[in-house]
């Protein structure tokens, strides 16, 4: 059996196959994103006669190709990009006599094409039958315009289609079995318009979809208490190759940023549904009359050209050498670092070699930075702080964030794996707490307490305005046995509540503050504080009139404990008087308020105790007319006595009530007056 694309090499000799298929565009340079993203640079010298420029792709990137791709060419002008189609088999077969596996021998591929006119050396006629026997002779019968004629073909003889489209589309059609072969990649080709006669580079660059690159860190951390310390940061990143194809001495650039990021099926034939109409005959004409266009807006202004970004900042970051974990080398060449708004950029400085589908660990970064070891608090509810090490990104570009393997630098640490952490993304010059393990020798508890004070009145109509003051009190007692060092407490942010206290920070975490251990059990104590508002009646703000003149008409169990003097107001405002300090607004109005109040109490429980005596005569009196009724001859004289008696003494006491009454009146009106009433 024949090779599928010897055969038809054989088959279609002495018809135009196109020009040769250009070398592969290599990468150059690749920029990896932690938006899931790579910038594939391609570049290469081109001759003044190439027609294009050609690579191949996973099939994946092709639509993230046809929406990113540029391509820079000093010296000629691009005139699109081709590839095959998404369906290479239903595509490159489309309309054809033959299928893809009619290649599979020479005798299937032409009684496929029975019918065609073909010439076989000096013999045409169009082709009738087709068969290969066990000597690997190929039987052709002809059929001619007078009669049958069978030929018996070797391997080097050739079958010329003489129907030249019919010749070119088979030939698109064994191209496309070729590009077959790797059914999850496609081949692209730029087709370029050539404007110079000498050889130039040049580039296309495009965006595709890529696995993450991935930092992670080795952070050497110094000991509790050191002063003016530092802490060896080194970055290393996971970069897979899933481009498809080889990365030879590239430029490698890490971005960390966070760039929007979408994908669109350009690639895949989007065919839109539309109605099907039915054939009609003649029918009514239905015209709507015109009714004239609507006026249209003036063309809207152009736009001002922007102004041109700011170049990116770029720094080289600070060498270090190795201070512990066995001489840690730094890497061979720190990566540049470039800086721009929201995003920075790591290049690394030596060329990257990474294979198709290789995964490399690639050192870019190794700094020192400023760092202070603490203990740290972020539940209050626990009984252990957590080991951290405060950092401060003193590099020129931010910080990625990544997982930290943690190793200690000094003392019985040095070497030693503390734990791991998870290192925040960082700009430049911020401070970032980064935590590693749980110091169970340390032990904390906290208490809360609330309390309240007035620290103002003021008199208003009919009531005390009362101003108190609340303070939440912290308490946290630590002990870290005689270890010196730095705590750092993250506090709940209190709404609406001051505190009395500056924090060291303020985020999503509540108030950040912090204070040292002396290496001894120790009491810290935080404050916040937030005014409230109280308000004490001084009568029943419901009453139409505070001051009645009449009390007869009242309930005395009901509506005197609705007046001034008549309830236990007098207590809450005593109390108030005796929180407020000296100094205090409003003090002095309150103290000549309360000494009124007082005085109005009094005579209010004197009323009442003429006012009850005044009833139980009402009463009495009452009873006795009740006996004159009830009696008769000797009897009723004597009730009648009793009764004159009984009457004396109700307008005696009803006197003592009203004159009572007055007084209180008198004492009330002055509560009023000064309340503001």
């Amino acid at each position: 059996m024949m090779p599928r694309l010897g055969f038809l090499s054989l088959l279609l000799a002495g018809t135009a196959m196109g020009a040769p298929w250009a070398a592969e565009l290599p990468v150059r340079g690749v920029t990896l994103s932690s938006a899931g993203l790579a910038q594939i640079d391609r570049a290469g010298p081109v001759a003044p006669d190439d027609p294009a420029l050609v690579f191949r792709v996973p099939l994946a990137d092709v639509d993230d190709i046809l929406r990113s791709l540029v391509v820079a060419d000093p010296a000629g002008r691009v005139e699109g990009l081709r590839l095959p189609a998404q369906d290479l088999a239903a595509e490159a077969f489309r309309g054809l006599p033959v299928k893809a596996e009619d290649f599979a021998s020479r005798a299937s591929l032409l009684n496929a094409l029975r019918g065609q006119r073909v010439a076989v050396g000096e013999s045409e006629g169009r082709i009738a039958e087709a068969s290969e026997g066990k000597d690997a002779l190929l039987r052709l019968t002809l059929l001619t315009p007078t009669g049958l004629r069978s030929l018996m073909l070797r391997e080097h003889e050739e079958v010329r289609l003489l129907e030249d489209d019919l010749a070119a589309r088979l030939t698109r059609a064994a191209e496309a079995l070729a590009e077959m072969r790797g059914t999850e990649t496609r081949r692209l080709s730029v087709a370029l318009r050539p404007g110079a006669a000498a050889p130039r580079e040049v580039t296309l660059s495009y965006v595709a979809g890529a696995p993450l690159w991935k930092p992670s860190w080795r952070l050497v951390v110094p000991g509790m208490g050191e002063e003016g310390a530092e802490a060896r940061l080194m970055g290393w990143a996971v970069v897979e190759n899933h481009s498809g194809a080889d990365w030879d001495r590239i430029r490698l650039s890490l971005v960390s940023g966070e760039a929007a990021s979408f994908r669109q099926a350009l690639y895949t034939p989007v065919l839109l549904p539309r109605p099907e109409l039915p054939i009609l005959g003649s029918g009514p004409v239905e015209v709507r009359p015109d009714s004239g266009g609507s006026p249209m807006p003036p063309p809207a202004a152009m736009p001002s050209p922007a102004p041109a970004p700011a170049p990116a900042m770029e720094s080289r970051m600070m060498r270090t050498a190795p201070t512990s974990i066995a001489d840690a080398a730094p890497p061979a060449a720190q990566a540049v670092a470039a800086a721009s708004l929201g995003r920075v950029a790591f290049t690394l400085a030596d060329p990257v070699t990474i294979r198709a589908g290789e995964t490399a660990n690639l050192p870019f970064l190794d700094a020192r930075l400023a760092a202070e070891r603490v203990w740290w608090v972020q539940d209050l509810g626990a009984r252990h702080p957590l080991q951290a090490v405060q950092i401060i990104n003193g590099t020129e570009g931010p910080l990625p964030a990544g997982l930290a393997t943690v190793y200690g630098r000094t003392g019985a640490e040095a070497g030693g794996f503390l734990g791991d952490a998870e290192l925040p993304a960082t700009p430049p010059g911020e401070t970032r707490l980064v935590a590693f393990a749980r110091d169970r020798d340390v032990q904390y508890t906290v208490a809360r307490r609330n309390a309240g004070a007035p620290v103002s009145v003021a008199l208003r109509r009919g009531q005390v305005a009362v101003t108190l003051r609340q303070v939440h009190t912290v308490t946290m007692a630590v002990d870290a046995g005689t270890t010196r060092g730095r705590i750092v407490v993250d506090l709940p942010a209190r709404r609406g509540e001051t505190p009395r206290f500056t924090p060291l920070a303020e985020g999503d975490f509540g108030l950040r503050v912090g204070a040292h251990l002396p290496g001894a059990p120790t009491t810290l104590n935080w404050e916040w504080e937030r005014s409230q508002a109280q308000s004490i009646p001084l009568w029943d703000a419901a009453l139409a009139e505070p001051l009645p003149p009449i009390w007869r008409e009242l309930a005395l169990d009901r509506d005197i404990a609705r007046l001034p003097g008549g309830t236990d107001r007098l207590f809450a405002l005593r109390d108030v008087l005796a929180g407020l300090p000296a100094e205090a607004p409003g003090r002095a109005d309150l103290a000549a308020l309360v000494e009124l109040f007082a005085a109005a109490r009094r005579l209010m429980d004197e009323f009442r105790s003429a006012a009850r005596a005044h009833a139980a005569a009402e009463a009495a009196l009452g009873r006795a007319r009740q006996a004159v009724e009830d009696r008769s001859g000797a009897q009723r004289e004597q009730a009648r006595g009793a009764l004159n008696t009984a009457s004396v003494a109700a307008g005696r006491t009803g006197a003592e009530a009203d004159r009572a009454w007055a007084a209180w009146r008198e004492a009330a009106q002055r509560v009023v007056a000064r309340g503001g009433g």
